[in-house]
């Protein structure tokens, strides 16, 4: 991305800095919509509504767009954090101040660190990855992929099938399938990139689920 000088006293910003405040507007009031969305569909009483804002999948797809789109990865970073972080603040708005539900100033906290840095990053990876050829960028939008199948449904499919007693999601199974074909064969510029991906999905969907586990659920972070 192409550094901007700073405006000097007595001036305005750039046309270009201008233009990306107000798109950085437009993806909070984006990101706002999606949280009070979000917080609905966890209330509607409709299963597969609640499961799209519950599970990873519609986030890791959203977030990976906003990557692929963005002219590069610092910016990348800076529109997902804002996304993230206004989708964050609306979901519990609207659950603290319209719902009555209980305060959570701990989590809300958690969720809007993750903004800053675990969000950002993913989308500054996915910008990165999905203009490159070979095994690296591959590697990279295959873990991005298996994020979307974090203790997600598809694996409790899986589950149904080996003899587990557990509750079915099948829309949330089939959006799952659907984030995971994007990222790994749509977003990628090269056919280098996607064939690596796609070989490398398994196991970069374990990779993504000890990650996840240990990195936010074992240490108490969400």
């Amino acid at each position: 991305m192409t550094d901007l000088a700073e405006p000097t006293a007595g001036t305005t910003a750039p046309p270009s800095r201008r233009g990306e405040l107000r798109r950085l507007c437009g993806f909070a009031v984006l990101g706002a919509l999606a949280g009070v969305a979000a917080k609905l569909g966890d209330e509607s009483g409709w299963q597969w509504a609640g499961d799209l804002g519950t599970y990873p999948a519609a986030w890791v797809l959203v977030v990976a767009l906003i990557g692929r789109f963005a002219p590069g990865v610092g910016t990348a970073a800076v529109r997902a954090a804002v996304f993230f972080a206004a989708m964050t603040a609306a979901y519990y708005s609207w659950a603290v101040f319209v719902l009555g539900f209980g305060y959570q100033p701990a989590l809300i906290a958690a969720w809007l660190l993750l903004s800053a840095s675990a969000v950002a990053a993913f989308a500054a990876v996915v910008s990165w990855a999905a203009r490159r050829p070979g095994p690296l960028a591959g590697a990279v939008l295959a873990l991005a992929a298996g994020t979307a199948l974090v203790n997600g449904a598809l694996r409790g499919v899986w589950l149904v099938w080996t003899g587990s007693a557990v509750v079915l999601h099948p829309v949330q199974a089939v959006a799952e399938v659907v984030v995971v074909l994007v990222v790994v064969l749509v977003l990628p510029r090269h056919r280098s990139t996607r064939l690596w991906a796609l070989g490398l999905l398994l196991p970069m969907a374990w990779l993504a689920q000890e990650l996840v586990n240990r990195l936010l659920y074992d240490t108490g972070v969400i």
